[in-house]
């Protein structure tokens, strides 16, 4: 059902409820029962109420934990904003539980940790004890396909709206998430509007074709921020999106297009509901030059990333207070500059 004839809370409990049934796997049927914890707590908590009076009720709270606390003056103190508003879905495959997703448990994930959801594509004891369930076992393919890369990110669509939040956000498990930013960025926005966040990949929109009934084509072209740096979706635009983006619609809607999930969330947003991108330079993945970005500017971005561009190692320039090669995607010191009380961070951190 479209959100615009959803017209009382019953509405909306049956809508949230029939999309986290329509999970789908890449082969076959997802099982949905991984989705019941997310419904259970959306029913049990204030956050099963609408996003805006969640916000006043959220505001009226003595405060959350240190660690998860906005910035002191930050319009996310002002506008009530707190990171539990928030759903954080981190996208990650079996290979790379160790090597990626154990950085990440350690440095950012650790100050979100009730807001982080792991999606993969295999069960992994290690995980599932360090997330609980908080680790989605998608059983998606673990290739990097366009099917299977939908297949994920629709694990994550249809978890997000039974969650029932005010915010779903994306990211890789090669990006670093500063959620004290994230929670300055989104409070200049409210989750009743329709707003998609994020960073395109290309400096114009990119050219598709569209699959018609009949087996005919139409040329279209639509901006979209690349998941390599994270994107957010509000909460209203997320259930116009359902159509097209829950279950096995989601694949299908990739299909049309042919392209990987964060370009079919942008032709979602853009051709199926006329939404547009709003481009954010905050966010930041591995295809773009992260030595640009200075040492002061560091607190304020949103994402950072990881890896190899134009054949050499890519990652954000910042002396200590580990060396090169203790921390090569320079994770743990960037967590030690944001986060200094950490408790494996040296003291003093930077000199």
């Amino acid at each position: 059902m479209r959100c615009h004839l959803v017209r009382s809370l019953s509405g909306a409990a049956l809508l949230l409820i029939s999309l986290a049934l329509l999970s789908v796997r890449h082969h076959g049927v997802r099982d949905t029962t991984q989705y019941e914890g997310l419904s259970k707590r959306a029913s049990a908590s204030p956050a099963k109420a609408p996003p805006e009076h969640r916000r006043e009720a959220n505001s009226s709270r003595q405060g959350q934990k240190e660690s998860q606390a906005p910035l002191n003056g930050s319009s996310g103190a002002l506008r009530g904003l707190e990171l539990e508003e928030i759903f954080i879905a981190v996208k990650t495959t079996k290979k790379f539980h160790q090597s990626r997703m154990e950085l990440l448990l350690d440095t950012w994930i650790s100050r979100a940790r009730e807001q982080t959801y792991v999606f993969t594509d295999e069960e992994d004891e290690a995980l599932q004890k360090r997330m609980g369930d908080h680790v989605v076992f998608t059983n998606c393919s673990a290739e990097h396909s366009h099917p299977a890369l939908s297949c994920k990110m629709a694990a994550e669509f249809d978890a997000f709206l039974a969650s029932g939040l005010s915010w779903f956000c994306h990211l890789d498990d090669d990006n670093y998430l500063n959620p004290h930013a994230l929670l300055t960025l989104l409070s200049s926005y409210s989750p009743a509007w329709d707003v998609y966040i994020g960073k395109p990949s290309l400096n114009r929109p990119i050219q598709a074709s569209e699959t018609l009934p009949n087996n005919q084509t139409k040329s279209i072209c639509f901006w979209f921020a690349t998941g390599g740096a994270g994107f957010c979706i509000s909460h209203k635009l997320a259930t116009k999106m359902a159509p097209w983006a829950s279950g096995h619609n989601f694949m299908s809607t990739s299909e049309l297009i042919r392209l990987p999930d964060d370009c079919t969330v942008g032709y979602i947003v853009e051709c199926k509901l006329g939404g547009h991108l709003l481009p954010n330079a905050l966010f930041h993945s591995h295809l773009e030059n992260l030595q640009l970005i200075s040492r002061p500017q560091l607190r304020e971005q949103v994402t950072l990333s990881y890896g190899v561009f134009e054949n050499k190692l890519n990652v954000i320039e910042l002396s200590g207070p580990f060396s090169q090669e203790e921390d090569p995607s320079r994770f743990r010191s960037l967590h030690c500059l944001l986060f200094p009380d950490t408790s494996w961070c040296p003291q003093p951190i930077f000199r």
